[in-house]
């Protein structure tokens, strides 16, 4: 046996390869996590880019910086680029890191496929931002891209912008493949699915929801570039198609993905919660059923992005209580963690500050989500900024809050290093007080009706817009902060314990690894009582 093992280990495999190479032909799941996290790191300071053009613009009214065309130009761009340049691989890199770790198995089940599904992002995101430097500029039409806009109205670069969408999709499907036979074939002995680790889960039917979906995204594009280079005419009115079937076919698509781009935020804040209270996740399995029924909840809400259009009366409250339906389990996630804070032994570092904020804030953004579902008032709010408040207050306090609280969490697992916790809680306060000062406001100037997309605007809007630039100035400059934390994490810090957290050692099985856990993570299965 001895001989065996010691020509195993001669053999150059256990750890990584020096220099580009490593990072360019890796299929280990820990380096492509890492790219994943860093190339969505790099994408959320060029979508903030253009969010701070945005701002600056209606920093006051009347048109100051920009033409206004450009700014079309960014809103589409920002929009596109922080929902599938940043939120989506930051949580494809939190999964390739942890959930091997998590169910106790060495790699992922297909780790060459899953160095394919990374270089596809930049490849794709090179192609769209490449656009912003061609003749006729980039996207300008929204980040939903409606027809006729992206269709008959549209600059020539759309087709790029087409084929982009098309290699991100491939990405995020492969991606959705590795995940779902990672789970189902590399648990633990004695990990049934009832004992998963809630991100793990969460994951789980995240997976399943891209699969679903993004086939259809796929399919919605390849209609537009038909209707654009071919002569058909799904959606243009003059040859017997319907501008309003785009909406439906992308909507099909575009709801699912919100849920995909909050249900692994769940997972990550269930443990963080669960860690810091120092007791384990009130109503585990209430907490699985409530994050699937959300999920195939998630496939019959899609038309209420389109009360507007002129549905029938029955297809309009087909949508409204449907959609009101959802809040039922999303409440219950958020009965749970509360259940789960309630009496604990509560300790503040920064991932559970990140995930006190994620809870009442998301809890804010659900709300206005009630308040749009309702068909007279969305009537009121529809293409005004409180739709961008609302999606903001979930996507921002919520999904990207629940990343960063990701990353706090398991950093000193993944570094072997602590990160500075004065730096995390000054970066939490200063990025909680930007976020409220940024996205609440917007709720007021949306009531009162100031439209979206649009770079002026009337004069009783000034004084919320200067406030919602400054708020927005100084949540992207705090980001810098966190940049600056992760690399001192990294560099320096003290050194962090196996478990990292007091009493998580009994919490999951990635604890139990040593900080920095070895380049291949099990090589032994744990066994799971």
């Amino acid at each position: 046996m001895s001989t065996v093992v010691e020509t195993h280990d001669h053999d150059g495999h256990h750890g990584p390869a020096k220099g580009l190479s490593r990072w360019l032909f890796t299929t280990n799941h820990k380096d492509i996590g890492t790219l994943y996290l860093w190339f969505s790191f790099i994408m959320l300071f060029i979508g903030g880019g253009m969010a701070m053009v945005i701002r600056a613009e209606l920093f006051q009214p009347g048109l100051q910086i920009v033409q206004p065309e450009f700014f079309n130009q960014m809103t589409t761009n920002h929009g596109l680029i922080m929902v599938f340049g940043v939120i989506m691989p930051a949580f494809v890199g939190l999964a390739n890191w942890m959930i091997p770790m998590q169910i106790g198995a060495p790699d992922m089940a297909l780790p060459r496929l899953n160095n394919l599904s990374f270089w596809l992002l930049p490849m794709a995101f090179g192609i769209l931002i490449s656009t912003l430097f061609m003749p006729e500029g980039g996207p300008n039409f929204g980040w939903t891209f409606y027809a006729p806009l992206s269709t008959t109205y549209a600059p020539s670069t759309v087709n790029y912008f087409i084929f982009s969408v098309h290699v991100m999709g491939v990405s995020s499907i492969l991606g959705s493949i590795n995940i779902i036979t990672t789970i189902f074939n590399m648990r633990a002995p004695g990990m049934t699915l009832m004992k998963m680790p809630l991100f793990v889960w969460s994951w789980l039917i995240t997976a399943y929801l891209l699969i679903a979906v993004m086939p259809v995204l796929a399919g919605v594009v390849t209609m537009m570039l038909m209707d654009i280079n071919f002569g058909t005419s799904f959606f243009d009115a003059a040859g017997g198609g319907d501008p309003v079937l785009f909406q439906h076919v992308f909507w099909f698509f575009g709801h699912p993905e919100v849920y995909i781009m909050i249900l692994p935020a769940f997972g990550i804040v269930s443990h963080i919660i669960e860690t810091f209270s120092r007791k384990p996740v009130f109503g585990y399995s209430s907490m699985v059923y409530a994050m699937a029924s959300i999920a195939i909840l998630s496939f019959v809400v899609w038309a209420h992005h389109m009360f507007t259009v002129g549905m029938p009366l029955a297809g309009e409250l087909f949508f409204m209580y449907s959609t009101m339906l959802i809040a039922i389990p999303t409440g219950v996630k958020v009965f749970n963690w509360v259940a789960t804070m309630f009496r604990g032994s509560l300790t503040f570092e920064t991932p559970m500050l990140f995930s006190i904020g994620f809870v009442t804030l998301f809890t804010i953004g659900g709300f206005s989500g009630l308040m749009l579902a309702i068909v007279p008032a969305d009537f009121q709010y529809h293409d005004t900024y409180f739709v961008v408040a609302h999606f903001h207050y979930v996507l921002v306090p919520g999904a990207l809050f629940g990343i960063i609280a990701g990353a706090y969490y398991w950093l000193p697992k993944w570094t072997g290093n602590m990160y500075d916790e004065t730096l995390g809680k000054l970066h939490f306060w200063l990025t909680f007080i930007s976020v409220n000062i940024t996205f609440f406001p917007m709720h007021f100037v949306g009531l009162a009706g100031m439209p979206r997309r649009y770079p002026d605007y009337a004069l009783q809007f000034a004084d919320f817009n200067a406030m919602i630039s400054m708020g927005a100035f100084m949540f992207g400059i705090t980001q810098l902060l966190f940049l600056f934390i992760v690399i001192k994490c990294i560099k320096s810090g003290k050194q962090a314990k196996p478990e990292v957290w007091e009493g998580a050692g009994d919490l999951g099985l990635e604890w139990t690894l040593s900080s920095p856990p070895p380049y291949h993570s099990f090589t032994v299965q744990p066994e799971v009582k």
